[in-house]
């Protein structure tokens, strides 16, 4: 199978890239370096790396005519300043819209998109949150741009699958707070969480679900979450773990920020209904792993599309 996997060298992509030539296909990635890295992906004989933007509008339909993908993995997506409105249309909203209809065009026969559970705003009114919650994407730019073009993928016709995220971790993550606590304690500085709670999962098992979803296992859009969530004190605690940090500070705890979230907690049960049960990697693993890639490989910038508090 040819595959053009948008945002192939960051987190998600770069892992679906890997698993794809593992077992064979031939995988173009395209990536503007804005959050992703070169040394994510290996040189291999069935791979294409492209460093250049999805919005670039030249380049994209002379590849998608010559190409001509039999699926594509769009994973591209603009996040790490809220107020970086520009870029986070440019690529969210007019770099998408344009695989999405390059693709319809070169008759591509399967689409996967990934959005964000902030779709369903921030102060969303089922807990957990069903599929036929309304969409608000209202509280961020982010949630915005990564809305605008989930609609124009289900405006499109395509064959497609979307998978809104639970919080996505493991290697490679350069968002949120994983590289964040990884980072400060790393310098001995001092941490803080908050009350709020999250489903953390690992950016492996979505990728594996993604061949599913490649392979031709369902349609439409999907929760990828484990269905139940944790306090972010628990994963603060899991990196000390992980990194062995001497004498086990401990984090201030403070309250929630305007713009957050106490609990985005997904209701998978199409997805464990249409994909089968998917055995969820423990988050001491998921932490390992990743402590063990910033060691390797640093941070990059610790990135978060909500604002950051003053003072941390």
């Amino acid at each position: 199978m040819k595959v053009l996997v948008t945002g192939g060298l960051g987190q998600i992509g770069s892992h679906v890239a890997e698993m794809l030539l593992e077992r064979g296909d031939q995988v173009t990635v395209i990536d503007n370096l804005a959050t992703g890295r070169r040394e994510h992906l290996a040189d291999h004989p069935g791979l294409t790396v492209i460093v250049d933007s999805i919005a670039n509008k030249p380049l994209m339909e002379q590849l998608m005519h010559d190409l001509r993908p039999d699926a594509v993995v769009h994973a591209a997506c603009s996040y790490k300043d809220p107020d970086d409105w520009y870029n986070d249309t440019l690529t969210n909203c007019v770099g998408g819209a344009m695989v999405v209809d390059l693709a319809k065009k070169v008759g591509t026969r399967r689409f996967v998109y990934y959005q964000t559970a902030l779709c369903y705003g921030l102060k969303p009114m089922q807990q957990p949150i069903r599929l036929d919650h309304p969409r608000n994407p209202g509280g961020s730019s982010y949630a915005i741009s990564k809305t605008a073009n989930e609609l124009y993928i289900e405006l499109s016709g395509i064959d497609f699958v979307t998978f809104r995220l639970a919080n996505v971790i493991g290697p490679r993550n350069v968002g949120g707070p994983l590289p964040i606590f990884y980072q400060r304690l790393k310098d001995g500085k001092p941490c803080f969480v908050t009350r709020s709670r999250r489903d953390f999962v690992f950016v492996k098992d979505l990728a594996r679900t993604t061949l599913q979803a490649l392979d031709g296992v369902g349609h439409g859009t999907y929760h990828f979450s484990s269905g139940t969530d944790v306090a972010i004190q628990e994963l603060y605690d899991a990196v000390v773990e992980a990194m062995d940090v001497p004498g086990r500070p401990q984090a201030e705890v403070r309250e929630l920020a305007p713009d957050d979230v106490f609990s985005i907690l997904l209701d998978p049960s199409r997805t464990f209904a249409d994909f089968g049960a998917i055995e969820f990697t423990p988050l001491s693993t998921t932490v390992a792993e990743a402590v063990a890639y910033y060691r390797a490989h640093g941070t990059l910038g610790e990135y978060t599309h909500l604002r950051i508090q003053e003072g941390k």
